[in-house]
């Protein structure tokens, strides 16, 4: 059990690392890495598949958000006591 959680994990992991520049792309990255990532400390926390159903749950909620919340925008610089904003 412990050894297949393990691969599972790592293999969601890998595979959250492809990269892309779409938004889309980025929160689907975060939530297969955050997934595998609660499914492994959950599984080997908890010691049970409910316990690492739960983690994978809770990690790919997390990951989602904070993919979201971290996703490159609008950033600015001042210049002659304006504010120029440009792409990120």
């Amino acid at each position: 059990m412990r050894r297949t959680l393990v691969f599972v994990a790592i293999a969601l992991m890998l595979g959250g690392c492809a990269g892309s520049g779409r938004v889309d792309d980025r929160v689907a990255g975060g939530a297969l890495i955050g997934g595998g990532t609660g499914a492994l400390i959950g599984g080997l926390a908890g010691r049970s598949a409910g316990a690492a159903l739960a983690g994978g749950l809770v990690g790919a909620a997390a990951g989602a958000i904070i993919a979201d919340a971290t996703r490159p925008g609008w950033c600015y610089y001042r210049r002659h006591h304006r504010r120029h904003y440009v792409r990120c």
